[in-house]
């Protein structure tokens, strides 16, 4: 029995010397990203030897359970050098005398934080860089700034789509929780490359490479330090490290700072399922049995009431809800998946065109669109319109991931009267103030070869300013809208029309590749 006793102590602490320990202070370190990889395997590069009962003496078996508390095993993955100024402690004071926001805050990342960590684990990157979005957004996926950035990473329109998080009219990928952290560490790992240094890389990611780089250089040209703290920074940047040490801080130790953690299991919130017929938002949650402002949280990209599969062919339901929806889809046959569908405009056109065309009211018509007052939809724009029950095709992929809305101003006309000059004809009266032919002769009731006397007064239709429509806005009886055929074909009745403009919208502007938010 003595004999067996020592094989098994042996055997046990031949165990202990063979267990890899994880901890803040004790990682693989990964070469590539220069930060820790938790929990990476570690192999003797020598024979395995015995352990003496005397060597062994006084050492611990390392555990190799995984931590049931989110926190602690983000806390495990820290390898971040730290920062200490004093815009840390201001900005952990800050954050301590705000407990109810960092409660609001900590609680919103519940839906998304384990995705997070198992992204960054998976790439060997600082389990730090999870805690970002409390800076960015404060975990809100619909959070817009002043500069347009959105999302629970903050991109820039032109940023995103650099790291191809699709923006059209049915969805924003730059709040989708799966893309949007792709691409926030897809940009991290970049930064990171570039620079060599966590701190740089976080500050690239708030005021862009080129100004890091840029004000990099400025400090060796003059022999200065190209650190963090050696560079000027606008404000926002200089504080941007320091918030997120503070944050840091609290969430490793949050009893010096009396602040009360949420308890977040180590396990997914939620699964991906797939999608692969259109279906509205409504029918998906019902099917899940979830809250629709709780389907909207974990699928916050969605801009309208209808998923397209051909551009969203995957969704994210609670752990516990997926399974749900996966049977009770598959069971389901009370009729179509979709309600709506997707149209596009075959030439400018009225709203009130469109949607007689569609079926629907105007007010309809314009809140689900967007569609803003005293605007034309342009040719080419996709509208979400009622699903007629005899239609069976799904929208097509490149309209789900290229769709766009365009609009443009009315032109609204006046009445009023020219004097025609010599030899004038209704064909040089309507080149001279590039009106159709026909039109000139339908306001005067003659014939497209009619001939005027110098002097003669001509009766026109011409453009006035929108500003100036907006602000006296004309009665009914001096005022109407409608479309160009509508104004090519009708009699004049009114003293005013208006009809489309060859101007295109503004398109959206953002910044560039190279800069993140500013």
């Amino acid at each position: 029995m003595k004999i067996l006793h020592i094989l098994g102590l042996a055997s046990l602490l031949w165990l202990a010397g063979c267990a890899s320990t994880t901890g803040p202070n004790n990682h693989a370190s990964n070469p590539s990203t220069g930060s820790a990889a938790s929990g990476a395997a570690q192999y003797p590069a020598e024979p395995l030897r015995p352990i003496t009962a005397g060597a062994a003496r006084g050492h611990a078996v390392a555990g190799i359970s995984a931590p049931s508390d989110l926190w602690e095993r983000i806390r495990r993955g820290f390898a971040i050098p730290d920062l200490e100024t004093d815009q840390v402690h201001d900005r952990e004071q800050w954050y301590a005398a705000r407990p109810d926001y960092l409660q609001r805050m900590t609680e919103r990342s519940n839906k998304y934080l384990f995705h997070i960590v198992e992204e960054l684990e998976r790439r060997g990157m600082p389990t730090e860089l999870a805690l970002l979005p409390y800076i960015e957004s404060a975990f809100n996926p619909q959070a817009v700034s002043s500069a347009k950035a959105a999302g629970m990473w903050q991109f820039m329109p032109a940023t995103g789509t650099y790291f191809d998080l699709k923006q059209n009219v049915f969805r924003d990928d730059r709040r989708d929780v799966l893309a949007s952290t792709r691409a926030a560490l897809d940009y991290l790992q970049k930064l990171y490359g570039m620079f060599g240094d966590w701190h740089l890389a976080l500050a690239a990611y708030n005021w862009g490479e080129g100004s890091v780089a840029r004000a990099i250089a400025r400090n060796e040209k003059q022999g200065l330090g190209t650190g963090y703290t050696d560079l000027n920074m606008p404000a926002e940047t200089r504080m941007y490290v320091p918030k997120l040490q503070a944050v840091k801080n609290i969430i490793a130790e949050p009893g010096k700072f009396n602040t009360d953690l949420p308890l977040i299991h180590n396990h997914p919130y939620f699964q991906s399922v797939e999608i692969t017929r259109d279906i509205d938002v409504a029918l998906v949650a019902n099917l899940a049995g979830v809250r629709l402002e709780d389907f909207r949280a974990l699928n916050p990209s969605l801009h309208k009431p209808v998923i397209l599969a051909a551009g969203m062919p995957q969704i994210l339901l609670p752990w516990e809800n997926a399974q749900v929806f996966r049977r009770n889809f598959a069971a389901y046959s009370e009729g179509q998946y979709a309600s709506w569908t997707v149209w596009t405009v075959p030439s400018t056109m009225s709203v009130s065109a469109a949607a007689q065309h569609a079926g629907m009211s105007e007010g309809e018509l314009r809140q689900l669109n967007g569609i803003p007052p005293r605007m034309m939809i342009k040719a080419g724009s996709a509208l979400i319109v009622p699903r007629a029950a005899s239609t069976r095709a799904d929208v097509t992929g490149h309209v789900a991931d290229h769709g766009q809305i365009a609009f443009t101003p009315e032109i609204v006309t006046r009445r009023t009267s020219v004097r025609a000059g010599r030899h004038e004809t209704v064909a040089s009266i309507a080149q001279r103030y590039k009106v159709k032919a026909a039109d000139v002769a339908d306001w005067n009731d003659l014939k497209l070869s009619s001939k005027f006397k110098p002097g003669e007064r001509v009766v026109m239709y011409l453009p006035i300013r929108l500003t100036a429509t907006a602000h006296t806005r004309p009665s009914a009886s001096t005022r109407h809208t409608s479309s160009k055929a509508a104004s090519h074909t009708a009699k004049v009745s009114h003293t005013a029309k208006a009809s489309p403009s060859a101007k295109a919208s503004p398109s959206r502007k953002g910044g560039t590749p190279s800069k993140h938010r500013r």
